[in-house]
């Protein structure tokens, strides 16, 4: 991709956003008056077309690992290539690799639209991608038509990266945690534990930390003193979870809304336990969830 990402520039009040299309649909850059709200892309990762330097990019057409590359619905074994090396699994399905085309745009909004089709792993997917932006917030529309012969299950959701400030703080609401085993892998759900639970505003974990919060409401608060901004996500309830990476030894964090609890591809109830957020979508049959983006003012602006 690299050579060919042109960036799409919205604007509104003292808000802007960057959407380069051809790196996987991806936000590139999303800023209040001048300061970054998430991390932005460089000149070099715009170049290389690197997908994992970009402010946010689409998980579709699930979120998070499939482990051992394959999973079993519909009495057939669905298998799925490693794509984002070293790791071992497949990670975020297709649609955050593959380029995106521009179907409108105006000054404030923009239409990208994606199709999977056979030869392309197990999904076959329409997916679009409504980008609004107004004074006070990014609105991000994810949408995705089942476009293959077959009962699927999928999934769905966005990956913001965040510059991770010194002052950062989180604060959400949920009452599952997932724990981590080998692999990135998501293991089975636990009750929250008191000491990373962010029902109040608190710092991010002081060690490594990759995991899905489920029974979330919605709403997500990051707070940047040092900048003067607050960011509220505010999810659809299709968003049933969020995930949480936070490696300290990185200058970046991420906080990602989804469908899908991470791993549930791979447990016995996935498909069929309402609070794994697994989607099964028959021929034709679509969905679609919004995330809005609030910037706020917050003291020291």
């Amino acid at each position: 991709m690299a050579g060919t990402s042109e960036i799409l520039q919205l604007g509104a009040g003292a808000l802007t956003a960057e959407l380069v299309p051809a790196i996987g649909g991806s936000l590139a850059a999303f800023r209040r008056g001048g300061t970054d709200v998430m991390r932005p892309l460089s000149a070099a990762d715009l170049a290389a077309g690197n997908v994992l330097g970009v402010a946010m990019f689409p998980m579709i057409p699930y979120a998070n690992r499939i482990e051992g590359n394959a999973f079993d619905f519909g009495g057939h074994r669905h298998v799925v290539t490693p794509n984002n090396p070293p790791e071992p699994f497949n990670v975020h399905g297709t649609g955050w690799q593959r380029p995106w085309r521009v179907e409108r745009r105006s000054e404030t909004e923009a239409l990208l639209a994606l199709d999977v089709g056979p030869g392309d792993g197990p999904h076959q997917y329409h997916a679009t991608q409504l980008f609004r932006l107004d004074p006070d917030a990014l609105a991000v529309t994810v949408g995705m038509t089942n476009t293959g012969a077959g009962t699927m299950p999928f999934g769905l959701g966005l990956h913001p990266w965040f510059t991770r400030d010194p002052d950062v703080t989180l604060q959400f609401v949920a009452s599952r945690f997932y724990l981590e085993e080998p692999g990135n892998v998501a293991g089975d759900p636990v009750t929250v534990p008191p000491e990373l639970d962010f029902a109040r505003a608190r710092p991010l974990p002081g060690r490594w930390r990759n995991n899905d919060y489920g029974g979330w409401d919605g709403v997500a608060m990051l707070r940047f003193p040092d900048r003067g901004i607050g960011l509220r996500m505010v999810a659809d309830a299709v968003f049933g979870h969020l995930m949480v990476y936070a490696d300290p030894a990185r200058p970046f964090f991420c906080v990602e809304p989804q469908s899908n609890a991470s791993g549930a591809f791979n447990r016995p109830d996935g498909f069929s336990a309402p609070e794994e957020g697994v989607l099964i979508l028959r021929p034709g049959e679509s969905v679609a969830g919004s995330v809005r983006f609030e910037v706020v003012a917050i003291d020291g602006a």
